[in-house]
């Protein structure tokens, strides 16, 4: 509206009626009050009357009423809500399910249009977003990306007691879409998002045959605990998923740690009422709120069909299914044969009807000859007994470079199974709402299509290929050393060679053997078992008449039986269960009665696999991968990794091994034992080691003196080559034989008095040319605690495999301060430090290498015997100098910390007694360490005395005391 503050209103009134009749001329029979702009009218524009608004009696929206409805009730000690009608309206069914502050909503939807196809396709897809905790993704996108496993495990809970329940012939799209609107970490959303499922069918217009209810089991020092927390389940040594209608069970899922089958039944026993609860709020609920259900298109064989087909084909079908020598593919090819000649004559008669369903015909009068013959005669398609395993076969180490392989086969099933070891750092991390951030120990199972003779494409994660991956994953968890004695990622592959049933279970049979075979210290071995079973039911009833359980099922048996309970465990216990059904439900008394037998399944093929290999392999071989642990302290490691990590990508570059860092543990991951012999060097080059007298080490001549040259190594110290080491043959000079910047190969041959390393190089020349770096004496860095060491070993001795010393596995490296020992850490002087010295300190005597040797620092010192020893540091000989230091320690009276060396006696007071030796006061306010020898004398008194020698000298300067006999 344009304003024009030279006119008076009446006149732009006019103006304005004017150009409105000049737009419109029927506007100019209006009444002129209209254009009144008191009356709530605007300006006419474009022959349009606009109304203004009025600033007295402003338009509001109106109030949108949702109808909800809502049903609350107790399961366990937890107030569990169902509410729907609030949102996602269009839907089907949706109903969104809370438990204290966690939330999922799950919604149903169905095709509108006629099924064209024989099966159902439900899709279950269950989604955990990161707004659910308050987070953003952290990915490039900040979104969420393809379904993670455990969201492709979750729908499989769904799925697996929904589908049972659909009308035959209801072959119409069916989508399930369950999503977590908010968790507070407390609780696992699976269970909570099967529950909300059961209850949108029962509101939705899609037939089905529910409700259901879902519960999990937990127990905690044999206590059973119904819907545990996150944190239970962290103490509970069973993870118990159970489904059911009313009267009867349609789906298991377990993880336990060897609980036995009746400790299991108990559970089951407990779960039942426990799940039945979900179902009566889901019924008034559905009272409230429910749809009526739509009628749907059935597709349904005809009984004049099914007739047909059977007075064509059953008996020619009965033929093939009586006759054992048929394999798998033969069976196959004479059963399509029979499909072809019946389709033949099907075409002849021009019997439209019959050749659309024709298959589905053939293989319902395929399953009734099949389900009669077992009931009726008790004998199974292959000839065998009902209770009777397949033959098997077992290899251990099929892949003898790999860290572990076996081989697995159960009758015509064949599984390869390969252990890859790693680092730490290696361990998957998981992006979940709830559960734990990583997982050191993974099973990935591949399916390929070559196993069961087909052609097909491999495309992302398979639903089938993760849930039956994760059960033998779990089957196996639960047998792994734990992580503190264990610490190392494991990598479980099982590749799929044949199929011919029960592949899953060969997959927990041959992954038991590869961790064996990899030396991983597992507790017992773990089989796995596929029970089946074969009912018959009362038409007018649905009741159970007769059925029979079969052991180790095949794939015809699974596809044409109504069960697949899959049982892993040891001799203990049951570590894992996956159980499948077909019809609606199977009375949980029959399930139990399935336990028993797949024990004794289960006892046959532990027995095989025990004879293969019955203890881990423990005997080292250098070309397979090898993992080993060491502890330094954080200046070391900040050392190692260098400025942005520099240092240790060039480590890792130039070695080929792999580094991983974490709480002050440093893991090195190597394909061999030559590339971790590399990393060990280079590590030891930039962090040094603990000096050990008759040690191998690589240095590099850094100064030339007419006495010997001075020598940096073992990450940055020094000690002297003198000339005399230089070589087997006399040496006039020294630059002859070396020359700065030089590398070499040289032996720690001792320690003068005063802390000064000696060197040679004449020493190494009569060793092996193959010695380098980490030689039969030598020691691991001196920031290093005794380090533990995974290695890829072969070959049972003791029947044991534990986590052994570093020292046990790769020589004796580690250092022991005691009397008995062989080696002793010494402390390497640097030049610097011996020309400081020097200047303090007039020495006459013997060769000018004694000017640069300085005394070593207070209470650190060798306890190499300097007799053994042509020349001492400060060149005198040997006994001259023995001579003279006995005539020191005869003045006992003078011992203090200046003077106290290795060989000093003195007459000590016991001054305390602790668990592992004494406290010994040495007068002058020194006080020195007697530890306790295995059944060595034990009864002293405080304040009584000793005669004792001081024989080595703690890392922090302690003298340690021995005693010594009174005759000599």
């Amino acid at each position: 509206m344009f304003f024009f503050p030279s006119l008076s209103l009446s006149l732009l009134t006019s103006q304005m009626s004017s150009i409105a009749s000049r737009a419109n001329p029927l506007l100019h029979y209006l009444p002129h009050f209209l254009t009144w702009r008191a009356l709530g009218f605007r300006t006419i524009c474009s022959g349009r009357l606009g109304f203004a608004p009025s600033d007295a009696d402003p338009l509001v929206a109106g109030t949108k009423v949702l109808e909800t409805f809502r049903e609350e009730f107790d399961i366990g000690s937890r107030l569990i809500t169902l509410e729907t009608g609030k949102i996602a309206r269009f839907a089907n069914g949706a109903v969104v399910l809370g438990m204290e502050e966690t939330k999922v909503l799950s919604t149903v939807t169905a095709s509108k249009g006629d099924s064209v196809r024989d099966f159902l396709p439900l899709t279950v897809d269950y989604q955990e977003k990161q707004f659910a905790q308050g987070l953003i993704p952290n990915t490039f996108m900040r979104r969420e990306g393809a379904p993670k496993e455990r969201e492709l495990l979750c729908g499989r809970i769904i799925d697996r007691p929904l589908r049972p329940l659909f009308p035959a012939g209801f072959y119409h799209e069916v989508q399930v879409m369950a999503s977590v609107l908010s968790s507070d970490g407390k609780q696992d959303p699976d269970v909570m998002a099967a529950n909300a499922t059961s209850a949108a069918l029962m509101l939705s217009d899609i037939p089905w045959g529910g409700p259901i209810g879902v519960i999990r089991i937990g127990r905690i020092c044999g206590q059973l605990i119904v819907n545990p927390s996150m944190d239970e389940l962290a103490l509970s040594d069973l993870n118990l998923v159970y489904a059911c209608t009313r009267d009867k069970t349609l789906m298991i899922d377990v993880q336990a740690r060897e609980i036995s089958e009746r400790d299991l039944e108990a559970g089951l026993r407990l779960a039942h009422p426990e799940a039945v609860k979900f179902i009566e709020p889901q019924i008034r609920l559905a009272a409230k709120a429910g749809k009526n259900k739509k009628d749907y298109t059935l597709s349904m064989m005809t009984e004049r069909t099914i007739e047909k087909v059977r007075n064509l084909a059953e008996s020619k079908i009965e033929a093939v299914f009586t006759d054992s020598s048929y394999g798998k593919f033969e069976r196959g090819e004479a059963l399509d044969n029979i499909t072809q000649g019946v389709r033949k004559i099907l075409e002849e008669e021009c019997d439209e009807e019959s050749l659309k369903v024709l298959p589905k015909a053939v293989d319902t009068v395929r399953k009734q000859v099949v389900r009669r013959r077992i009931i009726s005669e008790g004998f199974r398609v292959d000839g065998r007994r009902l209770d009777e395993v397949r033959p098997l076969y077992c290899e251990a180490g099929y892949l003898p470079i790999l860290h572990g392989s076996s081989l697995f086969n159960r009758g015509d099933t064949q599984v390869l199974c390969t252990v890859t070891l790693g680092a730490p750092g290696d361990a998957q991390r998981l992006v979940s709402l709830v559960g734990p951030p990583t997982k050191r120990f993974m099973l990935h199972y591949s399916f390929p299509p070559f196993s069961i003779n087909e052609v097909g494409k491999r495309v992302g994660l398979n639903r089938r290929e993760v849930g039956h991956g994760t059960l033998a994953e779990k089957a196996l968890l639960a047998v792994l050393p734990p992580e503190d004695e264990f610490p190392y990622t494991v990598r479980v592959n099982s590749e799929v060679m044949a199929s011919d049933g029960s592949t899953s279970m060969a997959t927990v049979c041959g992954g038991s053997m590869a961790l064996m075979d990899a030396g991983i210290p597992l507790r017992e071995h773990v089989a796995g078992v596929s029970v089946g079973l074969v009912s018959e039911v009362d038409p007018s009833t649905g009741e159970i008449k007769d059925y029979r359980i079969l052991t180790d099922i095949l794939g015809l048996e699974d596809h044409l039986g109504d069960m697949d309970f899959k049982i892993a465990g040891t001799r203990n216990g049951v570590t894992a269960i996956q159980l499948d059904i077909k019809p609606a439900g199977i009375p949980l008394d029959i399930i139990c009665e399935c336990l028993e037998h797949a024990l004794k399944g289960r006892l046959q093929i532990l027995d095989h696999m025990e004879r293969e290999i019955s203890a881990p392999h423990t005997q080292d071989d250098i070309n397979r991968p090898q993992l080993a642990t060491f502890k330094f302290s954080n200046d070391a490691l900040r050392q190692l990794l260098g400025p942005l990590g520099a240092v240790r990508r060039k480590i890792e570059d130039e070695t080929g091994a792999r580094f991983s860092i974490s709480d002050g543990t440093l893991t090195v991951a190597a394909k061999n034992q030559a590339v971790m012999e590399k990393a060990k060097e280079k590590i030891d080059f930039i962090l040094g080691r603990e000096i050990e007298i008759g040690g191998l080490y690589k240095g590099i001549v850094t100064s030339i003196k007419e006495y010997g040259a001075f020598v940096e190594f073992n990450g940055g110290q020094e000690g002297l080559l003198h000339i005399s080491e230089l070589s087997h043959e006399p040496v006039s000079k020294v630059s002859d034989i070396v020359s700065v910047g030089q590398q070499l190969n040289l032996m720690c041959i001792g320690q003068d008095v005063r802390g000064n390393i000696k060197l040679s190089l004449k020493a190494t020349l009569s060793q092996s040319r193959s010695k380098t770096g980490y030689a039969d004496n030598e020691s691991v860095p001196a920031t290093k605690e005794v380090s533990k060491v995974w290695a890829s070993v072969k070959s049972a001795s003791d029947g044991q495999n534990e986590l052994q010393p570093i020292s046990e596995l790769l020589s004796s490296r580690s250092v022991v301060n005691s009397s008995t020992s062989s080696s002793t850490p010494i402390v390497i002087r640097s030049v610097a430090e011996c020309e400081e010295e020097e200047k303090s300190t007039s020495l006459n005597q013997g060769p000018p290498a004694a000017k640069k040797l300085a005394r070593a620092p207070k209470g650190i010192r060798t306890k190499t015997d300097e007799s053994s020893l042509p020349f001492s540091s400060s060149g005198i000989s040997a006994d001259t100098e023995n001579t003279l230091n006995n005539k020191k320690t005869a003045a006992e009276a003078l011992v203090s910390a200046e003077n106290l060396k290795i060989g000093t006696k003195v007459t000590a007071k016991v001054y305390q007694i602790r668990a592992h030796g004494l406290v010994l006061d040495l007068g002058g306010g020194l006080h020195g360490m007697f530890r306790f020898q295995t059944n060595s004398k034990r009864e002293f008194e405080v304040g009584s005395e000793l005669r004792v020698e001081c024989t080595s000298f703690s890392s922090k300067g302690i003298p340690i005391m021995s005693l010594v006999d009174d005759d000599e």
